[in-house]
């Protein structure tokens, strides 16, 4: 996708802000990222629909926190992974 059709699409969401943050509330925040590639308003915005649905079904929002955990787990899993396979590669050549 090109840089002019990521600001077409930004811009027809909306405006876009900068927030400030203590570096501990951002490093909270990754902690809900689900992949590498998700944005941090993906994730704000994940936060606040979870906060919703607590108040009408406490066990749906336990399952989506408990999914997200398994998908960062498997995510790291992923990472360490590649790492292992690049140091073998390197190791060949």
């Amino acid at each position: 996708m090109s840089n002019k059709k990521k600001i077409r699409k930004n811009s027809d969401m909306g405006k876009i802000t900068t927030l400030k943050l203590l570096e501990e509330t951002k490093t909270r925040i990754e902690k809900l990222r689900e992949h590498k590639r998700e944005s941090y308003d993906d994730i704000l915005r994940k936060v606040l629909y979870i906060l919703n649905i607590v108040r009408d079904d406490p066990e749906k929002s336990k399952r989506i926190l408990e999914r997200i955990d398994d998908l960062r787990k498997r995510m790291f899993e992923e990472e360490k992974q590649q790492k292992e396979d690049l140091k073998k590669e390197m190791k060949e050549n």
